[in-house]
């Protein structure tokens, strides 16, 4: 069912998009279907992407941000808000403002089925989804839903997403002095530390890929059984906000710990960095350190490049935080355990038990519930495009524009409320408000490492 207020003109307010025009082109389609748009630029990067005159400054302060944000939506006449990462602070903020104005949210992001998929939802992701988490609902809400169109039809060179993320938090860095002087970036590293440690990186990706490979073939020519635990960004808002721990070394000793508790002798474990880590945390010692403490050195193993599918398609079992990789082990049949919140962490998928329990855990995921599932996410929550190509971008912001309009986001099927997975995130002391996310921030805009365990 559509939501009230379809048949007239709305006003869609926007707060910060992806680096890119993507937000700005999202607006045109709205308009070109009779609604009105404004924007909320934060910093100078927003104002690169979008400045004309639907466009609106906020210089104020992060604690402040409500209070103007609720005289402005009430002065506009706001219908909609829409933003790129719930998470972010201002928008965990705008989120709780348009709740009590009565102001429908809608967030978006890079999607669940990528590479040229984008996720929009109501309100919130992960914690926040309203994405069913029961088996049965998803199965009988995905009865009769078509195939997936699975073609790469919109994509694009790493360098063109590389390019606009530089270039927005650059000008974040040099420029907001001059104009947006409280602007809270919120990044858990400097982007120039992150840039600076990073280029050396991409720039030995393909010999470290060639190392991986063959490190990955020894692997499984040794016939070991061997679970594979592929390390997120530690920048990622998915681990900060979505969950229980403040830096990924803390997941992985509660890994390690059970991993030597309860695992077979002959098992090992491999955790896989991220290709786009910035290399400023020091994984390889930091895991080892940690393996040394619980007696388990030579069975942990750290891969850094190398293929991941080939990885997961010959391991026993795969563990992450709340990665979308964690679709991607479920996708060839790898027993799963998650550690944060997820919206794919669900029964007959992953495993539910305790983490010692998962090492003899052999119940693989129900290919059937997973279809139901990706369909089910095809229909309601995915849109086909991306953020940096014409092609792409234009069709993303159509197909997000026409659900926007038409008031369908999260249908068929797929909206319960209140969100299915807040009181697990809760019991988990995961920050989901806006005064949370203020009183446990913890530091940020780091240039060197965070780990001292």
């Amino acid at each position: 069912m559509a939501e009230a207020g379809t048949g007239s003109e709305r006003v869609f307010v926007f707060l910060q998009g992806p680096p890119s025009i993507f937000a700005r082109t999202l607006a045109d389609e709205l308009e070109l279907l009779g609604h009105r748009t404004l924007r909320v630029n934060l910093c100078p990067g927003d104002w690169l992407d979008w400045h004309d005159r639907r466009c609106t400054s906020y210089r104020g302060s992060l604690a402040g941000f409500p209070a103007w944000l609720e005289g402005f939506l009430r002065r506009v006449g706001a219908s909609d808000l829409v933003y790129y990462a719930d998470r972010q602070p201002y928008h965990v903020a705008a989120a709780e403002v348009a709740g009590r104005l009565g102001i429908a949210c809608a967030a978006y992001e890079f999607g669940y089925l990528r590479p040229d998929w984008i996720t929009l939802e109501r309100n919130g992701m992960s914690a926040h989804s309203l994405f069913p988490d029961d088996p049965a609902l998803i199965l009988s809400a995905a009865a009769g839903l078509p195939a997936i169109d699975r073609r790469p039809l919109y994509p694009y060179a790493f360098w063109r997403e590389a390019a606009a993320e530089v270039v927005y938090n650059l000008a974040n860095v040099l420029l907001a002095p001059l104009a947006y002087r409280r602007y809270v970036r919120d990044k858990f590293y400097h982007p120039l530390a992150e840039y600076l440690r990073m280029a050396p990186r991409l720039a030995l990706a393909r010999w470290r890929d060639t190392n991986a490979e063959h490190l990955i073939d020894d692997l499984i020519g040794t016939g070991l059984p061997y679970y594979v635990f592929p390390l997120q960004l530690q920048s990622d808002y998915q681990l900060r906000y979505n969950a229980p721990y403040d830096h990924i070394g803390e997941a992985a000793e509660e890994v390690i710990r059970s991993f030597a508790k309860a695992a077979p002798v002959s098992a090992r474990l491999v955790f896989k960095i991220h290709p786009l880590d910035q290399g400023i945390e020091p994984w390889r010692r930091l895991l080892k350190g940690i393996a040394r403490r619980y007696g388990v050195r030579k069975r942990i193993y750290v891969i850094d490049g190398g293929n991941l599918n080939r990885l997961l398609e010959h391991a026993k079992g795969a563990l992450t935080i709340n990665s979308t990789t964690g679709i991607h082990a479920l996708r060839v049949g790898c027993p799963t355990k998650v550690l944060g919140i997820a919206l794919y962490d669900i029964a007959g998928l992953t495993s539910q038990g305790p983490l010692d329990a998962f090492w003899s855990d052999r119940t693989r995921p129900d290919p059937q519930l997973l279809e139901a599932l990706e369909r089910l996410l095809a229909a309601s929550i995915q849109v086909k495009g991306n953020f940096y190509t014409e092609r792409g971008r234009r069709a993303g912001a159509r197909a997000m524009a026409l659900r926007l309009a038409a008031g369908t986001l999260n249908q068929p099927g797929a909206r319960v409320d209140p969100p299915p997975r807040l009181e697990r995130a809760r019991a988990q002391n995961i920050p989901t408000t806006f005064a949370d996310q203020l009183a446990t921030r913890g530091k940020t805009e780091r240039w060197s490492r965070a780990w001292r365990g």
